[in-house]
């Protein structure tokens, strides 16, 4: 009986359909070749139908998974302009000495990885014949995130090319020598000849997106014509499971970004075994990214094959194609003849009698060795259609065999990640396999030789005319010399030396106001790039918005619901502000992209990325790392800091800890200013040194990280005092003593020094009124603005010290004299301050807000931790008690009239 309440299928569909007749007579037909052909044929059908749909650009759901073949069929493959025999010797040479070099290397113990360029290999040698643009011809060139795992292949190259010679070959790993090479791609390390660090994973297809959204800012802007440029990632299967591999998929396709491709060496495994063993990889990611509105390559098998997909009538191997999963493609690449013949082959009536067609080499050439991404035709077409792709950007999945030409020892075994050598006579065999002329004894003591045709042998004067063609080495980074930026006007930053008098201002406000003033400069404004996680109206940022512009490709294409609002939302696509939605990072790796233009394009750009403090190193340290790595500058900006300024939200959002985690990145230049004046002087320092004319012996591919306060407060006029900006920037000056104050101590008061920074400076204030007032206790003022500063200082006067110079920390030299005992207090843990407690000569003490956050008051916040002014008075009293100048009961007494 028909359920009278069950919704029947027309209900289902909200589109009316307006000739009913003619869509049964199309369900029809499909009933129809379902009963006569079969469900797979009636698929196969439907699914070019789809396909034709979907080119004649009719708007339909997109078809998510196609088959597991070829995308680009024998038939449609270009041929490949150039020596393909040529190419073929040049990439032996490549292989065998990247294995010869990890080979090498192992006596040391240092590690290394040889299966993963043995998979890529044709994946690079094709671009880097073809495709890959140098930076000799626009000073851009390609962009190329190279896979950590597979640099052997790449210094490989290099050696054939003379950019490396055999003593750096032997010092893979090995760099505290001088001449040594990095494991992976690494600017700081080896600067003339890696862009980017890609081997914390996840990070390079991330950070690739942004690049190549980042050159298109450049160009809509009229920064620089990127249009030439190109952005390749090259990324493991295995890479595809990192969160941050596939975060920005949809920014990529809704911005239309085809100056991008991904090229994923789909080799089914990862470091212990298959990355889906039950499963198929490929086609998950097809799904995936055809989903985010990718156009999608699949590059899978070999020639070999156009035999057996000839033979298939049927669509019977497709079908058994579409069933195996990867870690049974794995096994069939280890197993023989028989075993294939009866697994693959013998499940299916069809199969069984192709198989009667097929020799066992044949089965073996086609199962053990014949690959998409193991041909130079097939990676060609791949390119090609990638490059040539219109409106969306391109993902290649290339299938690849792991350890492919090292031998049986390594290809698809699931340990081949971690194998760091190949014995003598799997080198020899590798040799024969690859038809290198390298004699038997060249192996002096066992030891694999490297090998080279001559510097003016046929392959390596293909190889350099190849590049000289397309604009010259790659990959390879170059800082072109480019004039210092001018500063701007002093007027900028002098603004803030008066103070705000009665007006209450926070310093997140201060530091975007200075913005504000910054991004009006004639000779610089046009270079800063403001970011920020969808929170500029928490940071006062909206202000900017009708007068920069929101960056977007687009443009504005509707109208603002706040049109009529002096501060509405305006979109455009010459908008300089990158408003990223809730991605810090991606955020940061539009940071990233921007702090390095500099190498990247010769255009210098001046990053600021505002966020709030918790969800800034302690979300993306790593990529903050992978910023230092890659020699970015700019400025990072944590905002609502502190564990007890931001009041009612919680423990999620009280920042105790980002200055402790700042202070491990040696790039970094960690700031907790405490006034705005602070603000201005350290940007202007950081503007100067980053930008400008650095000092001999300055860094500059360093990074700045300002933290700022939500907290309004009157703030101070600068001091008049000599050394007040070296001090600011060095890290320490007093602020005030007792008796600048106006407070009149009495005679012989027992004295003690307290240090602040940031929002804490307020509360050692009111801390010294009170000692004063009610304790008779004399207090000075310093303000801490850098407590990472002043302890990188003292352990470089540590190291000078060992070398036998004599050169006395700054944090001491800027307490010396000071009387009494030293209490530091910061609204972090008490870690941050307690940096520098070795090389204070006073007693020391601390006071800092460790533990989880909660929501309350500031007030009740600060009494919670102990950091109040009533704590700090009361911290103060026992220091002094413990030095025997004031009272030990006046303790006990202070506690009990605060409450504490």
């Amino acid at each position: 009986m028909t359920d009278p309440n069950a919704i029947q299928p027309s209900e289902l569909d909200q589109l009316p359909d307006r000739d009913p007749e003619e869509t049964a007579e199309w369900q029809a037909s499909l009933d129809a070749v379902t009963k006569a052909a079969g469900p797979h044929r009636a698929a196969y059908l439907m699914r070019r139908t789809l396909e034709r749909a979907e080119g004649a650009g009719i708007a339909l759901p997109k078809l998510l998974e196609t088959d597991y073949v070829n995308s680009i069929p024998t038939s449609a493959e270009p041929s490949v302009p150039g020596d393909e025999a040529m190419e073929q010797r040049i990439t032996a040479w490549n292989r065998w000495n990247a294995a010869a070099m990890v080979t090498r290397g192992s006596k040391y113990g240092v590690g290394g990885h040889i299966a993963t360029f043995a998979s890529a290999a044709w994946l690079y040698e094709t671009g880097f014949n073809h495709f890959f643009k140098g930076k000799e011809a626009d000073g851009s060139g390609d962009q190329l995130y190279i896979q950590g795992h597979a640099s052997p292949g790449i210094y490989a190259r290099a050696f054939l090319d003379g950019r490396l010679n055999e003593e750096q070959l032997d010092n893979f790993r090995r760099e505290a020598g001088g001449n040594g090479l990095p494991s992976y791609p690494h600017p700081r390390r080896l600067p003339w000849l890696w862009e980017f660090p890609t081997v914390s994973m996840g990070l390079g297809p991330l950070s690739a997106i942004y690049q190549a959204r980042f050159n298109r800012y450049l160009a809509n802007r009229g920064i620089k014509d990127t249009s030439g440029s190109h952005v390749w990632a090259f990324l493991g299967d295995g890479e595809m499971d990192e969160p941050e591999s596939t975060a920005a998929l949809a920014l990529a396709a809704r911005e239309e970004l085809d100056n991008l491709t991904f090229v994923i060496n789909c080799n089914l495994q990862r470091l212990d075994g298959p990355v889906r063993a039950n499963f198929k990889i490929v086609q998950e990611l097809e799904a995936q990214f055809r989903g985010a509105g990718w156009n999608v390559v699949k590059t899978l098998w070999g020639t070999a094959w156009d035999e057996l997909f000839r033979l298939d009538t049927t669509g019977a191997l497709v079908r058994r194609l579409r069933q195996v999963p990867d870690a049974q493609i794995q096994t069939y690449q280890t197993r023989d003849a028989a075993y294939i013949r009866q697994d693959f082959f013998g499940g299916d009536p069809a199969l069984v009698e192709m198989a009667k067609l097929l020799s066992d080499d044949k089965i073996l050439e086609c199962f053990h060795l014949s690959r998409g991404g193991h041909e130079a035709r097939k990676v060609y077409a791949a390119y090609k259609a990638a490059v040539e792709h219109k409106g969306a950007p391109t993902v290649i999945l290339a299938q690849t065999v792991k350890g492919h030409t090292l031998g049986e020892g390594f290809a698809s075994k699931n340990a081949n990640h971690q194998m760091k050598k190949l014995s003598v006579d799997e080198f020899k065999n590798m040799r024969d396999l690859l038809e290198l002329p390298i004699k038997d004894s060249d192996f002096v003591d066992g030891v694999v030789p490297y090998g080279h045709p001559g510097a003016d042998s046929p392959e390596v004067r293909y190889l350099q005319e190849r590049r000289a063609a397309l604009g010259g080495p790659a990959p390879a980074r170059r800082v072109h010399p480019v004039a210092p930026l001018p500063a701007p006007a002093d007027k900028a930053f002098a603004s803030f030396d008066k103070g705000s008098g009665s007006q209450n201002v926070a310093t997140t406000m201060a530091f975007v106001r200075l913005v504000k003033d910054l991004v009006r400069d004639k000779e610089t404004g046009k270079r800063w790039v403001p970011i920020v996680p969808d929170e500029a109206r928490t940071f006062g940022m909206e202000s900017l918005f009708p007068s920069l512009g929101i960056y977007s490709p687009k443009g504005q294409t509707y109208e603002p619901v706040d049109r009529d609002q002096l501060m509405y939302y305006k979109e455009a696509k010459n908008g300089q502000i990158l408003n990223e939605g809730i991605t810090e990072a991606g955020s940061m790796a539009d940071f990233i992209a921007a702090s390095t233009s500099y190498a990247t394009h010769g255009e210098t750009m001046i990053p600021f990325y505002i966020f709030y403090s918790m969800f800034g190193w302690q979300r993306t340290a790593d990529q903050m790392w992978q910023l230092g790595d890659q020699l970015g500058r700019g400025f990072l900006v944590g905002a609502t800091a502190g564990r007890t300024t931001l009041t009612g939200e919680g423990l999620q959002h009280a920042d105790g800890h980002s200055p402790v985690i700042a202070a491990t990145n040696p790039a970094a230049l960690s700031y907790d200013p405490a006034f705005a004046y602070e603000v201005a002087t350290i940007v202007k320092d950081g503007l100067r040194r980053m930008y400008g004319e650095a000092a001999p012996g300055e860094d500059q591919d360093v990074f700045y990280y300002l933290t700022v306060y939500n907290e309004p407060l009157p703030q101070p006029a600068k001091p008049a005092a000599a050394g007040i900006d070296e001090g600011i920037v060095k890290g320490l000056y007093r602020f005030n003593t007792a008796e600048s104050a106006g407070i009149t101590p009495p005679a012989n008061a027992p004295r003690i020094q307290l240090l602040g920074s940031g929002t804490a400076i307020h509360w050692a204030l009111k801390a010294q009124q009170l000692l004063a007032d009610e304790w008779g206790v004399a207090a000075d003022v310093w303000s801490a603005t850098s407590w990472s500063e002043l302890r990188r200082d003292a352990l470089e006067a540590d190291e000078a010290l060992l070398r036998g110079e004599e050169r006395v920390p700054f944090v001491r030299q800027a307490l010396q004299g000071a009387e009494g005992p030293v209490l530091a207090v910061s609204d972090y843990m008490r870690q941050v301050p307690d940096q520098i407690a070795q090389w204070v000569e006073q007693d020391w003490s601390s006071l800092g807000a460790d533990g989880f956050g909660l929501s309350d008051t500031r007030e009740a916040a600060r009494r919670h931790f102990g950091v109040d002014a009533e704590s700090i008075v009361v911290a103060a009293l026992a220091q002094l008690a413990g030095r025997g100048e004031v009272k030990a009961a006046s303790v006990k007494e202070a506690r009990e009239k605060y409450g504490l």
